[in-house]
């Protein structure tokens, strides 16, 4: 494996994803990991991410020193090179001139992390300091125009700088300078396959669980559906899962996930009707941060005096996912703004005295739809489209109603079945209707109209992480737009949100 060391980077989950899809796994810890932890993880290789802060200033993130004398490869991408340097006697300062976007780099030879990449190649820059002075042993492996030290290099003890990001894909030879350092530097092989995950996580699960019962808040999503079926296959019948019903779910699909769960993967599954409960608290409540939490809180009390009634249980188990806890929490130390708050993550009620498993939490979204084709999930669920905890709460803008519930229901279901018709739903993350809060005058029959308006959202992604809307042609989106106002009554206008992920979120709410 490799151990990513995180400094706040926005790019960290890219570096994690490039090094997974070489088919090496990789793990994700901050700067504070202790010595020890790392040697006892034994990865066959360090990569220190790049970060916002300045290595000269007090509070600036920093690891022990010691790992330069472990004998383990390290790369220093930005300000992991930065630090790489300070540390080891070298000078970063400011530069006059900040570096920020793509840049021709010069590179002195075809060796160590350049072997394949060309003597000029493009590469992607953001950084506002450069390494001045190198320490001892180090020489310059590539340049740019602005940036004479753009990548370095200690042969002899396997430590490598770059001060720009081949993660990203603006630096088309990146994933390249990147296997060089997996397989010719740090000797890794090509075995982490969603075929060894499953295998590894069912015996690990199997080793926790053991004869104990789990129970599951079960959504229907590919998240916790690959948590049930994993689970399933590890302990049995010990799995039990709960469907709540919270009345904010689209078209006919409690009754589908009921009928799926049962009758085709034989998963223990109890249904609780909580409609109600949860549409009479969400009356006259706007914010959307206050639809969550509130949501949130009865989900819980619900699930909770649910789970009370199966004895025994002594594990919960959630479809966590990694952009779940980077969006929700600085997970790992690093200066991530706090986005919105996740349905999976805050923690547990502590009197419910459950012990957490949490199996996919180190997967994106994609690897987790591979890991569902892996153990045999339904083709239907495997590519069903990322769905929010908080449901249509988050896709009505303003209050929750049960006629505004109605409204947005039938044309989330003309949405979804046009663009399967059209052959789009495998090709987009998501794509959904949005309730928006106000009226618009139109003319119908010859009368006129002052109905509701509701905004469609399509974006393509692989990860969530960032998106970009989708470029639908015109004529499935003029064939959406008059089957919505002349099928759904309440409705006479339809827009198409066009903004991308940053710097908007996809969800609207």
């Amino acid at each position: 494996m490799i151990l990513i060391i995180d400094f706040g980077s926005q790019y960290n989950q890219l570096i994690a994803r490039r090094v997974r899809e070489c088919h090496v796994y990789c793990q994700i810890h901050p700067p504070t990991i202790a010595l020890d932890d790392i040697q006892s993880l034994d990865p066959k290789g360090l990569i220190l991410s790049g970060g916002p802060s300045s290595i000269y200033e007090n509070q600036s993130p920093r690891i022990d020193p010691a790992i330069f004398d472990l004998k383990i490869p390290v790369l220093g991408i930005c300000y992991g090179m930065q630090f790489m340097m300070d540390t080891l006697g070298g000078t970063v300062k400011g530069v006059g001139k900040r570096e920020y976007g793509f840049a021709e780099l010069q590179v002195k030879s075809q060796e160590g992390l350049f072997k394949g990449v060309a003597n000029k190649t493009k590469c992607w820059m953001s950084h506002g300091d450069a390494v001045e002075k190198l320490p001892r042993g180090f020489k310059i492996t590539a340049s740019t125009e602005n940036t004479k030290i753009a990548a370095t290099a200690h042969v002899k003890k396997n430590l490598f700088g770059l001060q720009f990001h081949p993660e990203v894909v603006h630096t088309p030879k990146g994933k390249t300078i990147l296997r060089n350092f997996l397989f010719d530097v740090c000797g890794c092989k090509h075995i982490w396959t969603m075929k060894s995950f499953a295998r590894d996580s069912i015996a690990q699960i199997q080793k926790t669980i053991g004869n104990k019962k789990v129970i599951l808040g079960l959504s229907g999503g590919i998240d916790s559906s690959v948590t049930a079926l994993l689970i399933h296959k590890a302990v049995g019948n010990k799995l039990t899962c709960i469907f709540v019903d919270n009345g904010l779910l689209r078209k006919d699909e409690a009754v589908k996930l009921k009928n799926t769960f049962k009758q085709h993967l034989n998963i223990n599954i109890r249904y609780v009707n909580a409609r109600n409960r949860f549409l009479n608290d969400l009356t006259g409540v706007t914010d959307p941060e206050r639809k969550r939490k509130i949501i949130g809180r009865i989900f819980i009390r619900v699930f909770e005096a649910e789970a009370k009634k199966i004895k025994g249980a002594e594990f919960l188990a959630q479809g966590t996912l990694y952009p779940d806890v980077i969006e929700s929490i600085s997970a790992f130390g690093g200066p991530t703004a706090v986005i919105k708050s996740h349905h999976n993550v805050g923690g547990l009620p502590k009197k419910m005295k459950l012990s957490l498993v949490e199996p996919l939490r180190y997967l994106f979204k994609d690897e987790v739809r591979l890991l569902g084709k892996e153990l045999g999930l339904p083709e239907e669920l495997i590519w069903r489209q990322p769905f929010p905890g908080p449901g249509l709460a988050i896709r009505i803008i303003g209050e929750v109603t049960r006629q505004r519930l109605a409204i947005l229901r039938e044309v989330d279901a003309v949405l979804l079945e046009e663009i399967k018709n059209y052959g789009y739903y495998k090709k987009l993350w998501q794509s959904f209707a949005v309730l928006l809060p106000i009226k618009s005058v139109g003319i119908m029959g010859d009368q006129r109209t002052y109905e509701n308006i509701v905004a469609i959202r399509a974006v393509t992604s692989k990860d969530a992480m960032t998106a970009d809307w989708a470029k639908l042609p015109h004529n499935l989106l003029g064939h959406i737009s008059n089957r919505i106002i002349n099928e759904v009554r309440g409705v006479n206008r339809v827009v198409y949100d066009i903004s991308s992920k940053p710097p908007s979120t996809i969800e609207w709410e």
